[in-house]
């Protein structure tokens, strides 16, 4: 089942699977990545509680060990709505028997999407319910489609960052797991990177030390999207590696992946959320579409 919200410039419409957008279109014209399987069947999952895999497919607190897959598991689970006007839509995942053996703690996470003009702001809220420290990873993973026009190609676009930086790219093995080596990310005129097939041919880009708003975008086109995320640590930039994918990703992160090689110690990892018992956690990140 999905779920619409619209306003007059856009609409957007989430799945009750994931809480993940389905469609987000302005003027009849879609913007989200379609999700064909032949490239990757997703389109804007939710990231939580871990992003990235852990080594094994495993890791342990408190000396006892629990197993996850990539990404966590609240891409694959159903949403309750809790509120739904015309604008605005929250949802909301409880823990459950199942969720509680690959993670040992009590949460309800609430996903919000609410539209501003041309803009998706979407929010993170996470309640531990838990008599514990709770320890977590949250992040967005939108597909953009490149073209977004007629007659252009996916090397026309670039993605622009707000202002000029020196970010350095998070080193990973080529399972992508950390690997500990980060090395500055030379960007065009400081601010840009175009756009090729090929680098992606070893999966993701991931980057830190980044300003805080990025634009796809063509100078042959008129279409662009800009993605905003002042509170999250690290971006990633995707899409199926070794193909001529037509879409990027563009991936706020609050944490990174495990090391290679290392069964992680949940509470060890530094990059994780810290929630205490009986406290919230917030963030928002937003979308615009031009």
């Amino acid at each position: 089942m999905n779920y619409e919200i619209s306003n007059r410039c856009m609409t957007v419409k989430i799945a009750a699977t994931g809480a993940e957008m389905q469609s987000v279109s302005k003027d009849g014209v879609e913007y989200l990545w379609s999700g064909d399987q032949k490239y990757w069947p997703e389109r804007a999952p939710i990231l939580f509680p871990f992003v990235g895999r852990f080594t094994e497919g495993k890791y342990t607190l408190n000396g006892k060990e629990y197993c996850m897959g990539i990404h966590g598991f609240a891409r694959s689970l159903p949403y309750r709505v809790v509120e739904h006007d015309r604008e605005r839509i929250v949802m909301e995942l409880e823990d459950t028997e199942e969720t509680y053996e690959s993670y040992p703690y009590h949460f309800v996470l609430r996903v919000s999407y609410e539209l501003d003009e041309n803009q998706i702001k979407i929010g993170y809220q996470v309640r531990n319910n838990s008599d514990k420290m709770m320890y977590f990873g949250i992040g967005g993973h939108p597909g953009f489609k490149a073209p977004l026009e007629d007659g252009l190609e996916f090397s026309d676009y670039y993605l622009e960052f707000s202002g000029k930086g020196c970010p350095d790219r998070v080193g990973h093995t080529e399972t992508c797991f950390l690997n500990g080596i980060n090395k500055e990310f030379p960007l065009e005129d400081g601010q840009k990177i175009r756009m090729r097939h090929d680098m992606f041919d070893d999966d993701a880009i991931v980057l830190q030390n980044m300003p805080g708003e990025v634009t796809l975008k063509s100078d042959k086109g008129t279409r662009s999207v800009t993605v905003s995320y002042p509170k999250m640590s690290y971006l990633g930039f995707w899409h199926a590696p070794k193909t001529e994918a037509p879409y990027i990703c563009i991936e706020p992160w609050t944490s990174l992946p495990s090391r290679q090689d290392v069964v992680e110690e949940f509470s060890n990892k530094s990059d994780l959320v810290r929630l205490g018992t009986g406290e919230t956690y917030c963030n928002q990140w937003s979308i615009t579409i031009r």
